[in-house]
C-alpha cells in the first residue's frame, strides 16, 4: 500500500483555533492498516510523529517538524444487545457529534448531553470530555489503542483508562498509544439529564416525555447561545478546566462573592465554573490584537483573524495570574499545546 504522505502542509484547515503552521509531512488517515506502515515510515525516516483527530482540543505554537496523522476512520456499528443496552463500536476517525446523531435517531440514550463537542471520537476517551452532567466514561465500554512502540493493539477497560475530570492514562502517555477504536454502552432506555442550570431556558413546558433527540436539540440550541461555531471564530472550546477546591475555599470565597458558581464533585471538594472566575475578573469580551475571551462565555478564546500559537498562550497566561491574584486559584488549559 502506497501512503499518500504530502509534504509542507499547511495545517490551518486542520485545527478549530485556525491556527497557521505547517506539517513537515502529513498523511490522512481513513484506514487504520495504515497506520502501522506510517508508523515504520516515520520511523525509517527518522521523523517524530503527531497524531490529530478534529484537532478541536490543539494549540499549535510552531511548525512541525515531523509526520502529522490525521484520522479520519470511520465506522459505527451495534455489535451486541443485552435487553435495552446495546455495545456500539466506533472508529477513532468519526466525528464526535455525528456520532451522537447517530446514537439518538436509533432511539439509544446516554450520550446527548454530550451534542455539539467539537472533534473526533479517538479524542473522546483522551479529555474524558464532558458537559451538563455527562462525561465519556459513563459511557465507556472499552478503548482500542494501538501501541506505537510495539506496533500491536491493546484493549483497555474503563477502569484501565483510569478516568477522571478531563484526564485519562491517554494523555499522560500521548507518545506511547494512537486510540483507533471505542466501545460504548448506550441505552435504550437510560434515565434523561436536565438538571443542569444552563438547561433550563430551553426546556419545553411538557418535560415528563422528553426523547434523547429532543435533549439533543436542547444542548445544541443552549450551546450555539453561548459558545462560538470554530467556521465563525476560530477556537478550541472551553480553554480552561473548572478547577477543583476544597468545601472550605469554596465556603470563603462565597462569604465574599454570594453568586460563586459552584458544582458537587467529591466529599469535601466542589468544582468553581472557570467562566465564571474569567468573567469576575473583568475579562469578559478582553481582546488584546487578534484573540480574546468570547463575549457571551469567557471560558472560550477566540481567534478574531490570524492568531499565533504564542499569542494565544501569552493571552491565557495573563488570564490564569489575574484570577491567581484576585481569587488565589489556579486556572489550568485544557488544550494539549504543541
Amino acid at each position: 500500500m502506497n501512503l499518500a504522505i504530502a509534504e509542507n502542509v499547511s495545517l490551518k484547515p486542520f485545527n478549530t483555533f485556525g491556527i497557521d503552521v505547517k506539517a513537515r509531512y502529513l498523511l490522512v488517515v481513513k484506514d487504520v492498516t495504515e497506520l502501522p506502515q506510517a508508523l515504520l515510515w516515520a520511523k525509517t525516516n527518522n521523523q517524530a510523529v503527531t497524531v490529530i483527530g478534529g484537532g478541536s482540543n490543539v494549540v499549535f505554537t510552531k511548525d512541525i517538524n515531523g509526520l502529522v496523522l490525521v484520522l479520519q476512520t470511520q465506522g459505527i456499528k451495534i455489535i451486541e444487545q443485552q435487553a435495552s443496552v446495546a455495545i456500539v463500536e466506533v472508529a477513532a476517525g468519526v466525528v464526535w457529534h455525528e456520532l451522537v446523531r447517530w446514537s439518538v435517531a436509533q432511539g439509544l440514550g446516554g450520550i446527548e448531553n454530550l451534542s455539539l463537542i467539537y472533534g473526533t471520537v479517538g479524542a473522546a476517551p483522551v479529555q474524558n470530555i464532558g458537559a451538563y452532567g455527562v462525561e465519556f466514561k459513563d459511557v465507556c465500554h472499552s478503548v482500542q489503542a494501538l501501541n506505537r512502540l510495539t506496533g500491536e493493539l491493546h484493549t483497555f477497560t474503563t477502569e484501565q483508562c483510569c478516568f477522571s475530570y478531563r484526564d485519562s492514562l491517554f494523555k499522560h502517555q500521548p507518545e506511547q498509544w494512537i486510540i483507533t477504536k471505542v466501545q460504548i454502552k448506550l441505552d435504550y432506555k437510560a434515565p434523561i439529564h436536565i438538571g443542569y442550570a444552563a438547561l433550563q431556558q430551553n426546556l419545553p413546558e411538557q418535560i415528563d416525555q422528553l426523547t434523547y433527540a429532543q435533549v439533543s436539540d436542547i444542548v445544541i440550541k443552549t450551546r450555539q447561545q453561548r459558545l462560538p461555531d470554530p467556521k465563525q471564530l476560530g477556537n478550541a472550546g472551553s480553554f480552561f478546566k473548572n478547577p477543583i477546591v476544597s468545601l472550605e475555599k469554596a465556603e470563603q470565597l462565597k462569604q465574599q462573592y454570594p453568586d460563586l458558581v459552584t458544582y458537587p464533585y467529591a466529599i469535601k471538594q466542589v468544582k468553581l465554573a472557570a467562566g465564571w472566575l474569567i468573567d469576575k475578573a473583568g475579562l469578559k469580551g478582553l481582546q488584546e490584537g487578534d484573540i480574546g475571551t468570547y463575549p457571551l462565555q469567557a471560558l472560550v478564546l477566540v481567534n478574531y483573524g490570524n492568531v499565533s500559537g504564542k499569542a494565544v498562550l501569552a493571552f491565557a497566561q495573563k488570564i490564569q495570574e489575574i484570577v491567581k491574584q484576585k481569587f488565589d486559584i489556579e486556572l489550568e488549559p485544557e488544550p494539549i499545546v504543541l
